[in-house]
């Protein structure tokens, strides 16, 4: 074990000598967990017909993995900082890769499912303790911005990238294999883990005073509300249980304040949510997730149910976006930042993405990719790729380190309803404008492009709704990106 901060009186505490190694270590962990919220999707027929589900119980292979994934968030998050962030990545990543594991070996319905939500599990842990990790190891601003582009391009990137992995993986070998090839990667990242992460104690004194109230609470309202917003399409969004469970999530989450602002040491300080820039920059998370799920899951199922285009082929026509987005949040994001601050890039990228958006709305029955869809893809690459790591960077940069991990709980939660509802809430438009132009339409195929393009154009509101929420309402000081976020010195051992 060695020192990696030292305390120097008055002085900046010295940088983690590994930090670089530490931080794709959790690249490789986020991007696991990212993998899987698509990659599913491309073998769900094949799925179907091997474990004879019906179309009702195939929508619980995707659920049970966002249910749990979007209910325990926060709760990850806030453990983390209360046991440590090493200790809690890795145990959540141990338990993401044993259920894939299941997944891989499952003959039977009910064993996919639950392996799927113990996957969601997992994956919440990782996903909070990753950003929260990364962003404890740079505090240097240059250092900051680089780290959180690459974060933030694998975030944004992976899941497209999980579109042409699971068309490759399905075609070649079979749906097994989506979870399997999760096994070895799982225990090179868990390995690297222990060696690279530093051990950065958690909070002792918070841990004997547990909210354990709050914890059920607001495990729960989430729960609920994730449950209700994935089924809402199937079961209606007026219907009784879908209203119902949405107003129980509204009461627990009345109660969950409540207690909070009662306990002495809350799961959730309610003062964090006074910080402007939190509360302003998970606004901005909610409405660029909601947009960049009707991008990504819109434009698939155009490319595949209008154009034909196979998973292999979609998951290629992605790749423009990604590469675009991987040079931007690697490299240029980072500098963007350091010379224009975080307000600049994160307003015009989102306004880029979002004339990407509405660009994708002209598309036809018989469109062509170099005319019709590439256009749109590289201008959302290039928005993407600028505004992700000054969402990042907004949402966390005035927090605390000691509830770094209960803000990149937040925000992940954020980005998690955000692109739930938002998916919902345009596919639900998608098909009422599909239905309501099929008398008029020259043939089906017609009226599901219209239908495409109503959920391309409110996806791209949404993009500029958050555009001018972060060009108008952020407030950057000046010392924030000149300093980063100074954490207090304290010992890390590794």
């Amino acid at each position: 074990m060695q020192k990696a901060l030292e305390k120097l009186g008055k002085q900046k505490p010295k940088v983690y000598a590994h930090r670089w190694a530490a931080l794709y270590v959790l690249c490789g962990g986020t991007l696991m967990i990212v993998l899987d919220t698509t990659i599913v999707n491309v073998a769900l027929p094949s799925i179907r017909q091997a474990l004879h589900f019906s179309e009702a119980q195939l929508a619980w292979v995707v659920n049970a993995y966002l249910l749990t994934f979007g209910g325990f968030l926060l709760l990850g998050g806030r453990l983390g900082d209360l046991f440590g962030h090493r200790k809690l990545f890795l145990t959540g990543l141990a338990l993401f890769t044993a259920a894939s594991v299941a997944c891989g070996l499952s003959q039977s319905q009910a064993l996919l499912i639950i392996a799927r939500a113990i996957q969601g599990l997992g994956g919440a842990v990782v996903s909070a303790v990753g950003l929260s990790l990364t962003m404890d190891l740079f505090t240097e601003p240059g250092e900051r911005a680089k780290a959180m582009g690459i974060f933030g391009f694998v975030a944004s990137g992976g899941g497209s990238v999980g579109v042409l992995l699971g068309g490759i993986l399905t075609d070649a070998l079979n749906w097994h294999w989506i979870f399997l090839v999760n096994v070895p990667v799982g225990v090179a990242v868990y390995l690297l883990a222990r060696k690279y992460l530093p051990n950065i104690p958690g909070d002792v004194a918070a841990r004997k005073h547990l909210d354990v109230a709050g914890a059920i609470t607001v495990t729960t309202s989430l729960l609920a509300a994730t449950y209700a917003i994935v089924n809402g399409n199937t079961s209606g969004w007026t219907s009784f249980q879908t209203l119902g469970l949405l107003g129980l999530s509204a009461v627990l989450l009345g109660v969950f304040v409540r207690i909070e602002s009662r306990m002495k040491h809350p799961l959730i300080p309610l003062g964090l949510f006074k910080i402007r820039n939190v509360a302003f920059a998970n606004m901005i998370g909610v409405l660029w997730a909601a947009a960049m799920f009707a991008w990504f899951f819109i434009s698939a199922l155009y490319m595949q149910l209008v154009l034909g285009y196979n998973p292999l082929h979609v998951g290629l026509a992605f790749l423009p976006a990604n590469l675009i987005m991987a040079v931007f949040s690697i490299s240029l994001s980072a500098k963007l930042v350091m010379r224009y601050g975080i307000k600049k890039p994160l307003a015009i990228g989102l306004t880029i993405a979002a004339v990407g958006m509405v660009l994708f709305a002209r598309a036809p029955v018989g469109g062509r990719f170099v005319t019709d869809i590439l256009p749109s893809m590289l201008l959302l690459g290039i928005g993407a790729g600028m505004a992700f790591n000054p969402v990042l960077l907004a949402a966390m940069n005035d927090v605390p380190q000691h509830e770094s991990g209960l803000a990149s709980g937040i925000v992940n939660t954020s980005f998690m309803m955000g692109g739930a509802l938002g998916l919902a809430i345009l596919a639900s438009l998608s098909a009422a404008k599909t239905k309501a132009l099929l008398p008029s339409s020259a043939s089906p195929l017609h009226a599901l492009t219209g239908g495409y393009h109503a959920a391309f154009i409110a996806g791209g509101i949404f993009a500029a709704l958050a555009a001018l929420i972060g060009g108008t309402l952020l407030v950057i000081k000046k010392t924030s990106m000149a300093h980063g976020m100074e954490p207090a010195p304290e010992q890390v051992t590794a």
